[in-house]
């Protein structure tokens, strides 16, 4: 079973629609590690629409799992992260007029810039993911530019699934995302997945043998609003449990 890594930024948007103190993503994630999150997630934005700096330096110092920063390829992002630390970044690309990340970053021609950003994130010590739609050429981009992980974007799965397209279509979907991974453990990657995953549609992505951890989030923040965020973290890790 892969690890789960919870997003937690949509706890940061609750707040930000009120400018307002609560709820708090660093109590949210204390609460996820205590369910069995294996990790914690959250996407620094530019435009600082959910996060802010002040979660990301709070959490490097409370968090006793892993903590994953996200990151765009820009130099005031990247400054941030490799002063914060965290033990994983992934690079992701950034559309300020976007509700939610809407691809993979295009790791074959941003390769240049893409190198010098991971050579600089390895000398602060930090492991480095690159979020990749499951094509092959892309993830040997991520490979050549000197990456540890690449998390592959399950955003198409989870819309065939939404959308209750053609069983064939969801197939052809997983089939992707397995090529991809497998192709990234060929070549010496270790693999991740995550986008639009949830309590449905994330068992079938787990039961892929190369990946090692989902980043799961909004499913796990709105199921938060019936259950309690605990209970939800919880039920997230049965989901996607082989057992």
């Amino acid at each position: 079973m892969p690890l789960l890594h919870v997003n937690i930024d949509h706890i940061a948007t609750v707040r930000q629609a009120r400018r307002a103190s609560e709820p708090d993503p660093v109590a949210a994630a204390a609460v996820c590690e205590l369910a069995g999150a294996d990790g914690i997630t959250v996407h620094l934005r530019e435009d600082r629409r959910h996060i802010q700096d002040r979660d990301v330096r709070l959490l490097r110092s409370t968090v006793k799992t892993i903590l994953n920063l996200e990151s765009s390829l820009a130099d005031e992002m990247i400054a941030i992260a490799c002063d914060v630390r965290p033990d994983e970044v992934c690079l992701v690309p950034e559309n300020r007029r976007e509700i939610t990340t809407e691809g993979g970053l295009d790791a074959a021609t941003e390769l240049s810039r893409l190198k010098s950003v991971v050579a600089r994130l390895h000398k602060a010590g930090i492991l480095v993911s690159v979020f990749v739609d499951p094509d092959e050429r892309q993830v040997q981009a991520s490979r050549d530019a000197g990456a540890d992980f690449v998390e592959l974007h399950t955003g198409q799965y989870s819309g065939a699934c939404s959308h209750r397209l053609a069983t064939s279509a969801v197939h052809d979907e997983l089939d992707r995302l397995s090529r991809a991974a497998a192709h990234g453990r060929s070549i010496g990657l270790r693999v991740n997945a995550g986008h639009g995953l949830d309590y449905k549609n994330a068992r079938p992505v787990a039961s892929i043998p190369q990946i090692e951890e989902l980043n799961i989030g909004f499913s796990i923040i709105a199921r938060s609003v019936f259950v309690g965020l605990d209970a939800a973290v919880r039920e997230m890790k049965q989901s996607i449990s082989n057992n």
